[in-house]
């Protein structure tokens, strides 16, 4: 009898109420044939392989780590509830060691969601990913995460989330920033200056096959795993690397995905882009199952490899060989330096941000605490061409006397000024969350 080596928890949830557009790649039969797929194959007869019925995030789980404005209600429908929810009913059951690793397929998808939430980008709302992260955190008192996002585009919204925080690793493999949307990840953007190296930007070029992923995972992202030692470690699945999807130039195949899921052992997995419904992602989503269940991925095979599969050009292995030595120097060898600033010094940027599903332009200025002994208190100054203008402040966990007493100047000052429509104070030390204005 084929059995699961590894008990492995399946969550789906393909949001049946919820679609962009009733043409828009990110609609609502992205999960039915991945079902179907699923049912056909038999997964969820085998032995050690267990599904588990979704459950709705609360607003108390989103306040862990956005700033919605102007407020959790306007940003989230009942399925991106849901979706996060899933995340965390898979979270729950690796967590209570009922199964050792679990995949939530849900939607819609949340890893270019950014702390601050005005609207939709990149087809997303919530981070669904750090939504389970803080929950993991504060519910199971974890401590060091590491997230490797396998998506085509790169991991924006995580990125943002997790820039000032060393105990969580973020690590992106994706289409190189010229080339694709948002236009970002690059091996420079390496973690903000609490935070330097816990960001790793994994750029790799157009028509990278399975060939270029598997040697960047073992080249490089397997040992700063290593190096790092997290408690848990999390693949954010987005699965448009495939070789036809139809918004991206990769070229990685159904038995890529298998065999770097199965290098890569993740305890979660949480689906994220993929657009080729019918012809790839139901054999991605099965082949990801069956490697984090242990299972033998050899078979796994889609419709149209034999016909529109192509090996890895020759170039583009010179290119990632080169980029790999180059990564490699900058993160384990020679990895960055601490930032110069002083201790208590405050550091401020400016950032300016399309939402480019809804249109929305926002501008950003942050201030954070230079600070050696928390990952620092930090204030965001937003307002988008919706017309409203917020103030943030987070305070970090383990937050030091002194960042603690700079995030309350921050809090009065923003209540002493009355150009904030909305004033929120995110405690991430008490996990609570207070709506000031």
């Amino acid at each position: 009898m084929i059995r699961a080596k590894r008990k492995t928890g399946l969550i789906f949830f393909p949001a049946f109420d919820w679609a962009i557009s009733p043409t828009h790649p990110e609609r609502e039969e992205r999960l039915l044939y991945t079902q179907d797929q699923v049912m056909e194959e038999g997964l969820l007869d085998v032995p050690g392989i267990r599904e588990y019925r979704v459950r709705p995030a609360k607003y108390s789980d989103l306040q862990r780590v956005h700033f919605c404005v102007p407020d959790e209600q306007s940003m989230a429908t009942e399925s991106h509830l849901i979706s996060a929810g899933g995340c965390l009913v898979a979270a729950d059951a690796v967590m209570k060691k009922e199964v050792e690793s679990a995949f939530a397929l849900v939607r819609p998808p949340g890893h270019h969601a950014m702390k601050v939430v005005h609207g939709n980008r990149g087809f997303c709302n919530i981070n669904i990913e750090a939504v389970m992260v803080e929950y993991i955190r504060d519910v199971y008192g974890v401590k060091k995460v590491a997230i490797v996002d396998t998506d085509c585009h790169h991991g924006d919204g995580t990125q943002d989330v997790y820039w000032h925080d060393p105990n969580v690793l973020f690590i992106s493999m994706h289409q190189d920033g010229r080339t694709l949307y948002p236009g970002s990840g690059f091996a420079e953007e390496n973690g903000g200056a609490n935070a330097r190296g816990a960001t790793i930007n994994i750029p790799l070029p157009p028509r990278t096959g399975e060939k270029g992923f598997l040697y960047a995972l073992d080249e490089l992202v397997m040992p700063l795993l290593e190096k790092f030692e997290p408690e848990i470690v999390i693949n954010s699945a987005g699965q448009d690397n495939h070789f036809d999807d139809p918004i991206t130039h990769m070229n990685f195949s159904a038995k890529g995905y298998a065999e770097l899921n199965a290098r890569l052992k993740p305890d979660l997995a949480v689906l994220e882009g993929g657009y080729s419904v019918e012809k790839a992602l139901p054999y991605v989503n099965v082949g990801i199952i069956m490697a984090m269940a242990g299972m033998d991925t050899s078979t796994v095979k889609e419709p149209g490899y034999d016909k529109h599969y192509a090996p890895q050009a020759p170039d583009i292995t010179d290119y990632i060989t080169n980029l790999m030595g180059t990564l490699k120097d900058q993160f384990l060898i020679n990895p960055p330096a601490p930032h110069p600033a002083k201790n208590g010094e405050i550091i401020t940027t400016s950032k300016r941000i399309f939402y480019d599903t809804d249109m929305i332009n926002e501008n950003q200025d942050e201030r954070l605490v230079r600070c050696r002994d928390c990952a620092g208190a930090l204030a965001i100054d937003s307002h988008s061409s919706k017309g409203n203008k917020m103030m943030g402040v987070h305070i970090p966990k383990d937050v030091c006397p002194m960042c603690q007493k700079m995030a309350e100047k921050w809090v009065n000052e923003a209540l002493d000024n009355k150009k904030f429509h909305h004033i929120f104070l995110q405690d991430r030390t008490k996990c609570t969350y207070e709506v000031l204005r």
